[in-house]
């Protein structure tokens, strides 16, 4: 890694955040803050569905170093190594389309970065007038998106490791969550939300539960293992199918293999697969769980806190039947790209919906 590399790739971030950075923060107020705020969720989630259609047209080795692309910050660059590899192997993991969509995803997440760090530091600068909960929240966000960084190395470096490129999904969704988080923080008028009210079980436990079944959704597509259960409801013709969990769920393997270095059987996708399943019953009843609880509490509440509940509310469950229909899509027509990105943009748009509701309960419960 050069420091040319370095600088070439810095500009590119600063380049492609430096548009939306002017347009939503140059009054530098609270309300343009929380602009900012929900411009990055938006990013954030197109980020996410472009690192889904990155793995899924098998890209994630379409420039084989990090950060660069064999040591150029640009594939035009590196054409005469992407070709040659692309004639060894026309149908492998290096070809000039991989190598651009690759970059392209590197590029979005490094502009990202840029974006979140010139948050930081605007909320550092004006930390007296917006608080200064606000700026270390925003600089651990920061943080997260430089471990985010590292694992997206890692996925290159560890050859697509089914965990490492789970792991990476995850983070993404939890900065998603942060967001929405700060979102609430920078709004005006909010309540500040104090640590006492994280006790609070329920809307916890849900939170836990949801990014537990992103993560078996995420071991599912990592380890290629839509397609081994044919058919629904039943898996194969059975409903339950013969499985291998031990080697299903070794966490710490190479892609395709059993931790012994072995070809992966065919029971331990459906193990996955079939979990995945039972992980999607076992959501759809701790979210109706959920709103029931919440619509106890709108009952004694204010106004607007009815109408904001009952809003994320609905987009809760539409979201719930979209990824019903793109997750009973995966299989019954075979894993097409547009409803295996549907499903992917639909667990974060969950786990958006899913925190507006978290702070709402929150909010609630300090008012009373």
């Amino acid at each position: 890694m050069t420091l040319t590399l370095i600088i070439q790739l810095v500009l590119i971030a600063i380049f492609i955040g430096a548009i939306p950075l002017l347009i939503t923060a140059y009054k530098g107020n609270l309300q343009n803050l929380h602009r900012f705020v929900w411009l990055l969720i938006f990013l954030t989630f197109d980020l996410i569905l472009f690192g889904a259609f990155t793995r899924l047209t098998d890209s994630g080795l379409g420039c084989p170093d990090w950060p660069g692309c064999y040591g150029h910050s640009n594939p035009l660059f590196a054409m005469e190594h992407i070709q040659e590899a692309e004639q060894q192997m026309p149908f492998g993991p290096v070809t000039v389309t991989k190598a651009w969509i690759e970059m392209l995803h590197r590029y979005f997440a490094s502009g990202i970065g840029f974006l979140m760090l010139s948050f930081a530091v605007m909320t550092w600068f004006k930390r007296k007038e917006f608080g200064k909960c606000i700026f270390l929240y925003s600089l651990g966000l920061f943080f997260l998106v430089c471990l985010q960084g590292a694992f997206g190395a890692f996925t290159v470096t560890f050859k697509l490791q089914p965990l490492i490129v789970s792991i990476h999904l995850l983070l993404a969704l939890c900065f998603i969550m942060g967001l929405t988080v700060l979102s609430g923080l920078t709004k005006q008028n909010s309540q500040i939300l104090k640590p006492r009210s994280f006790i609070k079980a329920i809307p916890m436990l849900v939170i836990f539960i949801v990014f537990s079944q992103i993560l078996l959704g995420a071991w599912v597509s990592t380890n290629y293992a839509v397609l081994a259960c044919d058919g629904f409801p039943m898996c194969n013709e059975q409903w339950i199918p013969q499985m291998d969990f031990q080697n299903g769920f070794t966490w710490w393997r190479e892609l395709g293999k059993t931790s012994s270095g072995e070809y992966l059987p065919i029971e331990a996708l459906i193990a996955i697969h079939w979990t995945h399943r039972l992980g999607a019953m076992i959501i759809m009843l701790t979210i109706a769980c959920f709103l029931y609880y919440l619509a106890k509490i709108k009952q004694s509440g204010n106004l607007n806190f009815q109408i904001e509940a009952k809003y994320w509310g609905r987009f809760v469950l539409f979201v719930l039947f979209a990824q019903i229909l793109s997750g009973l899509s995966n299989v019954i027509f075979q894993w097409p790209m547009i409803a295996a990105l549907i499903h992917t943009g639909g667990a974060a748009a969950l786990i958006i919906g899913l925190t507006k509701l978290l702070l709402l309960s929150f909010q609630k419960s300090l008012s009373e």
